[in-house]
């Protein structure tokens, strides 16, 4: 621990609050991520006197990762020091092990952002300065990041899920200096964690051996690459707005045109790409899947299946469109599940759910079901359907391609029965002979399939 007894004479704290003005309502609920090092206990200093005068509630978060054998010393020291000032620490063991593919860096950080994500707060703070923002830059070039990495942190974000709280970076903009500078004049106490001099650990040998070497070149680079960072923020947003605008131009029933596609110059073909599966809540895909994703769209006949996998999606393209689908297994063979009379019937194998909605003189008639229960099943070929009584029985593969259903749709599409009697195909109406009657009780069937969302491994980058 470390500490000192200047007076104060800092101007963070002025900073920090015009940054807070900047986003935070007052009566917003506020939580400081405290690891108990210089950075988050200098933000702990700042925050709880400007909670109560501007006011906000503010509570802090301590995340136990379990690496360190001083791990519960740390958790003990962040807690004593928010209840010096008055505010509530909550301790969180994570674990570490389903994102090990990430690496011990990567594993630890992911494990605090899904603690983050679970706070019933609106916002999460996080202590990272402007040489955080620097060593960032520098580790997304030599990764040979794109834009989005290279833009590093923003200085607030929203969290996967709906009511997950923002995250905000007060201190983005403060030199580490400034920080040091005021720990030392309000003489604070914070942690030092050993495993900062680990240079095993890519950020820990940028900052002790990269960024002094930087700094004999120049002075001022860890705030000149943060504010490059900036510069290509505003960039990334250039060229979202612009895949925005692509994409309003090549849409066609809601999806994406392959002639459209095809129209663009290379650069913004890949650029709308990207920008559509980003919109689907997807990691964004490597240099070569984007590229081989691109290729297998454009290129062949326009009846030719393709199908390219990309972490929890696979982007196909069907009838001139590109789909954006949810990754699943193969529906398992004879399938087969009995209706629990239930309004909402979900089919996890088939990845969707059935929902009934009563109603009189349309649907399914309920006198009709009593010739049997009513059962899900697949297709297993050769099945014919009458959903007119005014035209004749017809192959259901006819009537599902007229449709335009997909075909990896067909594969798990629910087809009821009442006995040995197809009564519904979703999508395609209830068999002539099962309709209600005017007047009559009668269920309206509706198929909704699983929608595309957001990953949950590990490999999603996080900022």
């Amino acid at each position: 621990m470390a500490s000192s007894r200047k007076r104060p004479r800092s101007d963070l704290a002025e900073r920090v609050r015009e940054q807070l003005l900047r986003h935070v309502p007052a009566g917003a609920r506020v939580t400081l991520a405290l690891s108990g090092g210089i950075d988050s206990i200098v933000a702990l200093d700042i925050l709880a006197p400007l909670a109560r005068s501007y006011p906000f509630a503010l509570s802090c978060v301590h995340v136990n990762h379990g690496i360190s054998p001083n791990a519960r010393v740390w958790a003990k020291f962040a807690a004593a020091a928010a209840r010096r000032r008055g505010v509530r620490c909550a301790v969180r063991t994570v674990d570490r092990r389903p994102y090990r593919p990430l690496g011990p860096e990567g594993a630890a950080r992911a494990a605090r952002y899904a603690v983050f994500a679970g706070l019933r707060s609106d916002f999460v703070v996080l202590a990272q300065h402007q040489d955080d923002q620097a060593e960032t830059v520098l580790l997304q070039l030599i990764r040979g990041a794109g834009l989005p990495g290279l833009a590093a942190m923003p200085a607030i974000r929203p969290q996967a899920g709906r009511r997950a709280p923002r995250l905000l970076r007060p201190l983005l903009g403060v030199p580490r200096e400034a920080i040091e500078r005021y720990a030392h004049e309000r003489r604070c106490a914070w942690i030092e964690d050993e495993t900062n001099a680990d240079e095993r650990l890519a950020r820990n040998l940028l900052r002790r051996r990269v960024m002094p070497l930087l700094r004999r070149l120049n002075a001022e680079a860890p705030g000149n690459l943060a504010r490059s960072a900036g510069h290509l923020a505003e960039a990334n947003e250039l060229t979202g707005a612009l895949a925005a605008i692509d994409a309003a131009d090549s849409t066609r029933n809601g999806r994406l045109s392959v002639d459209a596609l095809r129209r663009l110059p290379r650069a913004r073909a890949k650029n709308v790409l990207r920008w559509m599966i980003a919109a689907g809540g997807q990691a964004a895909p490597t240099s070569a899947q984007l590229e081989e994703l691109l290729r297998q769209l454009l290129a062949g006949r326009d009846d030719a299946a393709v199908a390219v996998s990309l972490d929890a999606v696979e982007v196909r393209r069907y009838r001139g469109e590109i789909w954006l689908v949810a990754a699943q297994s193969r529906p398992p063979q004879g399938f087969r599940a009995r209706w629990n009379r239930r309004r909402n019937w979900p089919l996890p194998e088939l990845g969707g759910v059935l929902r009934f909605r009563a109603g009189r003189g349309e649907g399914i008639s309920a006198a009709a079901l009593a010739e049997g229960p009513l059962e899900a099943r697949l297709r297993k070929g050769g099945e014919r359907f009458q959903p007119d009584r005014k035209r004749p029985r017809r192959a259901l593969k006819d009537l599902l391609q007229e449709a335009g259903v997909p075909p990896w749709e067909r594969e798990r599409l629910p087809l009821l029965f009442a006995g040995e009697r197809l009564v519904l195909v979703p999508g395609i109406g209830v068999a002539a002979g099962f309709h209600a009657e005017p007047g009559e009780r009668g269920f309206v069937v509706a198929w909704d399939r699983l929608v595309v969302e957001r990953p949950t491994r590990p490999k999603a980058m996080l900022k």
